[in-house]
């Protein structure tokens, strides 16, 4: 049932009472009502009242601008610490740097972004990569870095953090892909960690990312799991080779001192055997001088003496006993026990007199040369020159 049908007594609630059609509200009538509210709170006109309203709304407004003026100046205090510095920026544009301590800045002009320049930070890197003789390993490396110059760390590159995790992960893969996996794995860890510093120096320097690579640590290398046994078998057999390897040099340096020595001491030997040679020739030849005169005189007596004194010796030196059949008896007594123990005698004196060389190939020029003296003998004692 509507409000307004006829017969209701024109009962609509939204309908102006008042006699008037209600339209809009006013604009200026809120704003006047408005200004008379704040008049009223800092001092201004109130109802009854004239006179003197305009100025304490005037007054209200500076208090409260001057206290916006106040919490504007103070909040534009900031501290820069002692391992930052600050980057100004202007109205979004790059103003300047400033160092360590207390300064202002204008709210809402300038903005100033912190900037740790001293501490060492580390990025690391890893995953599976294949290696120049088509293997698959897993290395793991880290970077420390610092920043240096913070202008071109906030605006060379949109992230220099970013940026650096991947071109530090583009070395890593460039150096490991131009290296066997041996190199990596074992022997080449140093050559590839030097080699990945200096790539990744080279790509950030295009850059100019104000970043300072301290140090490149290489974490880890290892073959997947699938194959991880048949590496650690050839890890575990060059280690062997290198354990070997020292071994033996170390049975080198103990052994060649030694034969040096023995060496040496063989030398001293010849030098002594050949001055001993030389003595004993030089002295047959002045006992041959000796005999000269003799022989002229006594051709016959000088060269029988000379053969028994010759076969002497060289019967002395043998086990063999010679008999002389004719004139000996039917029974002969040879003490052949005692032959035998004063031929070892006899072969020892004539060792030590004639050289000190025992089971040397020196001996047997020794031998030739008493022999060759014999033959002499013989020769001479039978008429020979």
């Amino acid at each position: 049932m509507a409000w307004n049908e006829p017969g209701k007594n024109d009962n609509d609630p939204w309908k102006n009472k008042g006699g008037r059609d209600q339209g809009p509200p006013d604009l200026d009538e809120l704003l006047k009502d408005l200004g008379n509210k704040f008049g009223g709170i800092f001092g201004g006109n109130k109802p009854g009242k004239s006179g003197g309203g305009k100025s304490f709304s005037s007054f209200g407004v500076g208090i409260i601008i001057a206290i916006a003026v106040v919490v504007w100046a103070v909040g534009g205090f900031y501290t820069i610490k002692e391992a930052e510095r600050g980057v100004v920026l202007q109205f979004g544009e790059f103003n300047g740097l400033v160092e360590p301590g207390i300064h202002w800045q204008p709210t809402f002009v300038q903005k100033v972004i912190p900037v740790d320049v001293q501490t060492t930070r580390n990025l690391p890197a890893s995953g599976f990569m294949l290696t120049e003789d088509e293997n698959v390993v897993r290395v793991e490396m880290q970077v420390q870095y610092r920043i240096v110059d913070a202008r071109n760390y906030l605006f060379s590159v949109t992230n220099a953090d970013g940026s650096l995790e991947h071109a530090f992960d583009s070395a890593i893969r460039y150096v490991v892909g131009h290296s066997k996996m041996d190199e990596v794995l074992t022997s080449g860890r140093e050559q590839v960690r030097q080699s990945v510093w200096a790539e990744l120096e080279k790509v950030i320097s295009a850059y100019n990312m104000g970043l300072l690579i301290s140090d490149v640590n290489f974490k880890d290398a290892r073959p997947p799991e699938q194959v991880k046994d048949a590496f650690d078998d050839a890890i575990a057999a060059k280690e062997d080779e290198e354990r070997f390897v020292l071994e033996a040099e170390a049975y080198a340096l103990s052994v060649e001192p030694e034969a040096r020595g023995r060496a040496k001491r063989f030398e001293q030997d010849a030098i002594a055997y050949k001055q001993q040679v030389v003595l004993a020739a030089e002295g047959d030849v002045a006992k041959f001088e000796k005999l000269l005169p003799e022989y002229h005189a006594a051709p016959e007596v000088t060269r029988q003496r000379l053969y028994l004194d010759t076969m002497e010796k060289v019967y002395s030196n043998t086990s063999k006993v010679m008999v002389d059949v004719d004139g000996g008896n039917n029974m002969m007594y040879l003490p052949l026990d005692k032959i035998m123990q004063q031929q070892p005698q006899r072969n020892y004196l004539n060792a030590t007199q004639l050289s000190p060389l025992q089971q040397n190939p020196l001996q047997r020029s020794k031998n030739s040369t008493v022999n060759s003296s014999s033959n002499r003998s013989d020769r001479f004692s039978k008429g020979g020159n």
